[in-house]
């Protein structure tokens, strides 16, 4: 056997090997197998985890933009006309949110946290100084006595109502941007503390969370079940809230959205529990992202949240008392997604989904949140209450008060980090495809070097059988006789006794050609 002939069965059989190993680790999804079972070990919230750290001090800064609907003319509102509104913001703050007391439970299966909140004004991403910027809003203690009063008999509101009027207390209210976020001592609520010492004298949309936590977290760790990693296990010590009134509404589901449980596929739904609004929510796929060259899934909230009872009945559960609402109501920043009748009832309002949406940008193989943007408006109820004459004129209108925009991106160091961990992900998720490609690259060689060889093996026959007629026909020219003289013979008188000295016995000596 040739040299060509052993490179090129050698070729074949390392060909085929490749492509029956690679074919066969693909069916059978070895290393993609293998790459889930590590990452579900890796994703964990224990000490061991390289996430452990980035989950108890998250490296991306949150960000929380303030926006207040100024009203423009609240006198035309109280006598029953539309209410105009403008927005001013943003109010920008950086939030600060370290886990503290960190304490591992049931032999590493779960892990307790406090989550401490702290606010920096930033005033180069803001428009205005909120301890300077004054506003015409909503005046919240004041609905909230008119709301508590309800129930009562017609004397007793008017008799409060009298009493309101005599503090010099209006519907609405000019207050600082810091006044109504941070807090102030108001005079409605000093007089109820006085005999309730129970109700807080100073009020504040924000007050008294700058530096305190949302309460004492319990989480699962994911050790036992990647599918539980970052769930909330209890809040405050309950594993659901009784505030609701209904069971469902009640339930503590999902994360806080801090974290996700890796391998996240587009038809699940993903559930966070908002503490700042005692609820929680779901959210669904949407559309495939890119963020700092991360490939992100990108989930929201459905349209049918946040509606009102009267259009999703299982958010009939959050109204407290059941069958007759607080009168305070949250949805998306200028009602998005809402029924038009809430946006034409006030004018200066004009949602859009850009603006306005709340969603979130997951990694899908780790279950990393790369960008978040969580979107809330708070809205009160206004409406005529009988005994309170200065709501006679108006008509029963969800009056938006303020929305906030907290948002967060991931850093570029953390998202050159997960780029790099991808691309190890995909290149070891993807080895058997390169074998299968070596394989493919090598069968093409073996065509390339097969035909080569059937061609030389044609080119040699061919030589052989010119050489050998070459042959044949160079012995038949040697064996011809050649002519020595063109000259015709002439009888010559020669002596009798002198041989012939041409012709065919040019090579005899005088005794052969005698004897012949």
């Amino acid at each position: 056997m040739t040299r060509r002939s052993c490179a090129i069965y050698a070729t074949g059989i390392v060909c085929a090997h490749l492509l029956i190993l690679g074919i066969a680790l693909i069916v059978a999804q070895v290393f993609q197998t293998m790459i889930h079972s590590r990452l579900k070990k890796e994703m964990t919230l224990t000490e061991k985890s390289q996430v452990f750290e980035s989950w108890k001090n998250p490296p991306p800064p949150v960000y929380m933009e303030y926006y207040f609907f100024n009203v423009t003319n609240p006198e035309v509102f109280l006598k029953g006309g539309k209410a105009s509104v403008k927005q001013i913001g943003p109010y920008t703050y950086r939030e600060y949110r370290p886990r503290e007391n960190v304490t591992f439970l049931e032999n590493g299966t779960k892990v307790y946290a406090l989550n401490p909140k702290s606010f920096v004004f930033v005033p180069e991403k803001s428009a205005g100084n909120p301890e300077v910027d004054v506003l015409v809003t909503v005046n919240i203690p004041y609905v909230a006595v008119m709301s508590e009063l309800n129930s009562y008999s017609f004397f007793l509101r008017s008799l409060v109502s009298i009493y309101m009027n005599s503090l010099g207390i209006e519907l609405f209210m000019n207050r600082t941007v810091h006044e109504i976020l941070w807090g102030f001592k108001d005079p409605l609520l000093t007089k109820i503390h006085s005999m309730k010492p129970e109700v807080d004298e100073y009020f504040g949309l924000m007050w008294k969370k700058n530096g305190t936590h949302e309460g004492e977290f319990v989480f699962h760790t994911g050790e036992e079940n990647y599918l539980d990693y970052g769930k909330i296990d209890t809040w405050n010590g309950l594993s659901k809230m009784s505030w609701w009134s209904s069971n469902q509404s009640n339930m503590i589901n999902g994360t806080d959205g801090a974290v996700f449980h890796p391998l996240i596929n587009r038809n699940e739904l993903l559930y966070i529990f908002a503490a700042d609004l005692c609820r929680s929510i779901h959210l669904s796929y949407v559309k495939d992202v890119e963020v700092k060259g991360i490939q992100a899934y990108r989930f929201a909230p459905p349209s049918d949240v946040l509606m009102s009872p009267k259009d999703n009945p299982t958010n009939e559960g959050f109204c407290v008392p059941a069958g007759d609402c607080a009168p305070i109501v949250v949805s998306f920043p200028h009602f998005y997604q809402a029924d038009p009748m809430y946006i034409n009832a006030v004018d200066g309002l004009s949602p859009n989904k850009e603006e306005h949406e709340t969603y979130l940008d997951l990694q899908p193989t780790t279950g990393v949140p790369i960008r978040a943007c969580k979107r809330a408006q708070l809205n009160i109820i206004l409406k005529r209450v009988p005994g309170f004459p200065k709501t006679k004129y108006i008509n029963e209108t969800i009056f938006p008060i303020m929305f906030v925009n907290e948002t967060a991106t991931i850093d570029d160091d953390s998202a050159s980090q997960m780029r790099t961990l991808l691309l190890i992900v995909t290149l070891a998720s993807n080895f058997p495809l390169l074998i299968v490609g070596m394989g493919i690259i090598l069968l093409l060689v073996l065509v390339v070097l097969f035909c080569r060889n059937r061609q030389k093996k044609n080119e040699v026959k061919r030589i052989d059988f010119t050489e050998a007629f070459h042959s044949f026909t160079t012995a038949k020219d040697d064996t011809a006789y050649t002519q020595v003289s063109d000259k015709p013979e002439e009888q010559s008188e020669t002596p009798a006794n002198q041989p012939m000295r041409n012709g065919s016995y040019i090579a005899m000596s005088p005794v052969e050609a005698q004897k012949c």
